[in-house]
């Protein structure tokens, strides 16, 4: 019998790729729900070769052109549209893939109707990750990574007690500005930050690898998805992307997951686990590969990593800002209204004007998010310091 699956973000890189696997699946996993924002072309695509029974998009009008082309279809939208897709009858795996704070919402649903999340949203845990974490221990929830580096600490740790891990390093490739000297970063072109020289994703997630944020977010995703605190997980450049993580013991044996760049793998892994089964992903050749690289990361050149750190060691509240910050400062980045330089810059403003708390609802961590992207607003208006 065929495993229901929702696909939250299935026009992005992570859902196409999940798509792709499903596919590859023949009828192993049944398409149930895909919920994407404004790629609505695309998603018709998809809804004629998947045959889904429920869809949601970003606005009313794009809802309407889908629910009339194809009328059997229930059709949903706006912020609750990706929970409603979450929480359909029939969806037990729900692929959490839509990218930032958006994603929050929904991949908790599905946490607390205790379905199989494969975790491709890293913010939810973020924003979120004590509220996730309990929902999934009192619903009985799987949550499986998709991020390579997560899916790597997940088997390599598989079976072993948090008491035997020494640390765990997550690798990161640097980013597309990796050898730009380090006097050219601040002009630094959108053009060039977007041409990441492993992996093909969406355009938030290249430039948080050009800063390294996105190696600060998942350090504290794993501080969640492993608990182990802070100070037990390390990030390691590695130019290659071949090695995606690894895992120190306290005896002192190191694991590492090692695979060719390619997202359909932890995908896979996440929607056939227990099970391993031949997949569209190419075998590794270590002999061509030939040699492997790692080095500690230069933090004059990567200042979002720390500020991270800096967030989780300080509250719950400076997670929710440090995040939704960086969304705000991306988005500016990419509209050419700050340079690439300012990012940090705006990021630390917004955490220095924060007040440490914890949070206890989802409703509470959503009107900080709506703060913080507020007092980001204020900052650029202001101007930022050179």
């Amino acid at each position: 019998m065929s495993v229901g699956v929702s696909v939250l973000g299935s026009t992005g890189s992570v859902g196409e790729t999940t798509l792709r696997v499903i596919r590859e699946m023949g009828g192993a996993f049944r398409v149930v729900g895909l919920a994407a924002g404004s790629r609505v072309e695309r998603l018709m695509e998809q809804i004629e070769e998947f045959s889904p029974e429920v869809v949601s998009v970003a606005g009313a009008e794009d809802a309407r052109r889908i629910a009339a082309r194809f009328p059997r279809l229930e059709v949903t939208y706006g912020p609750h549209g990706a929970t409603q897709v979450a929480d359909a009858p029939g969806v037990q795996t729900v692929v959490a893939a839509i990218v930032g704070a958006a994603g929050l919402a929904p991949t908790l649903k599905a946490v607390q109707r205790g379905k199989r999340v494969a975790l491709a949203n890293k913010e939810a845990l973020v924003m979120a990750g004590r509220l996730v974490m309990e929902a999934a221990r009192k619903s009985g929830a799987e949550i499986l990574p998709v991020d390579s580096e997560h899916c790597a600490v997940f088997q390599c740790s598989k079976g072993e007690s948090p008491k035997h891990i020494r640390r765990i390093l997550l690798t990161a490739s640097g980013g597309a500005l990796r050898d730009l000297p380090l006097d050219q970063l601040e002009e630094a072109p959108p053009e060039r930050v977007l041409r990441h020289p492993t992996w093909r994703m969406g355009r938030k997630i290249t430039v948080d690898s050009a800063t390294m944020m996105n190696k600060g977010l998942e350090v504290i995703e794993a501080h969640h998805l492993f608990g182990l605190p802070l100070e037990k997980i390390s990030v390691l450049m590695h130019r290659e992307s071949i090695v995606h993580s690894l895992v120190e013991f306290v005896d002192g044996s190191v694991l590492a997951q090692m695979a060719e760049a390619d997202m359909a793998l932890p995908v896979q892994y996440a929607l056939t686990y227990p099970a391993r089964k031949p997949g569209p992903t190419p075998a590794l050749d270590l002999a061509h590969i030939a040699s492997l690289s790692f080095a500690e990361p230069d933090p004059g050149r990567y200042p979002c990593l720390e500020l991270a750190r800096q967030a989780a060691r300080t509250s719950e509240a400076h997670k929710v800002a440090l995040n939704s910050a960086n969304e705000e400062a991306v988005r500016a980045y990419l509209e050419g209204r700050i340079s690439y330089g300012a990012i940090p810059r705006l990021i630390r403003k917004v955490l220095e004007s924060t007040v440490p708390a914890s949070l206890d609802s989802l409703e509470h961590i959503l009107a900080l998010d709506r703060k913080s992207r507020q007092a980001a607003q204020r900052f650029m208006d202001q101007g930022l310091p050179a």
